[in-house]
């Protein structure tokens, strides 16, 4: 019998965070070694300014600290950056992206522009199909 429960393991990418200006969020970098795909969950809370956006950016590379970082080809991702992208309207809005590159080290990057309010966010990263099941 498969169970979603078995193939997959969860990361901490963004720790719930009010960003009250336009710095941006970067997650944890997320260690794929022994996965061969990742969904980045993307929860917002109250997106207080009526004219801010807030977009997605998915990096990967070779590094554990992904100082060769790029981003990632739009054919290694599952949805596109835009539709996990966020507006002022999108208030307690969840969103995914995912990723199936061949990369070993991977992470997301929330970019506001125009916000001058408390934004609400946090992001897991649902690492998959884990060669060793059940996964820990």
């Amino acid at each position: 019998m498969k169970d979603l429960y078995s193939r997959i393991s969860a990361d901490r990418a963004v720790s719930p965070v009010s960003d009250g200006d336009n710095t941006a969020l970067v997650s944890q970098i997320i260690d794929l070694q022994g996965y061969h795909s990742l969904v980045f969950i993307i929860a917002a809370g109250s997106l207080a300014d009526a004219d801010a956006t807030f977009a997605v950016l998915v990096e990967d590379g070779e590094t554990n600290n992904l100082a060769d970082a790029a981003a990632v080809a739009d054919g290694f991702l599952r949805g596109t950056e835009a539709d996990a992208s966020y507006t002022f309207a999108d208030d307690n809005v969840v969103k995914k992206i995912g990723y199936v590159g061949n990369k070993r080290y991977v992470r997301l990057t929330i970019t506001p522009a125009n916000n001058a309010s408390a934004a609400l966010f946090s992001a897991v990263a649902i690492k998959g199909d884990a060669e060793l099941q059940p996964a820990a």
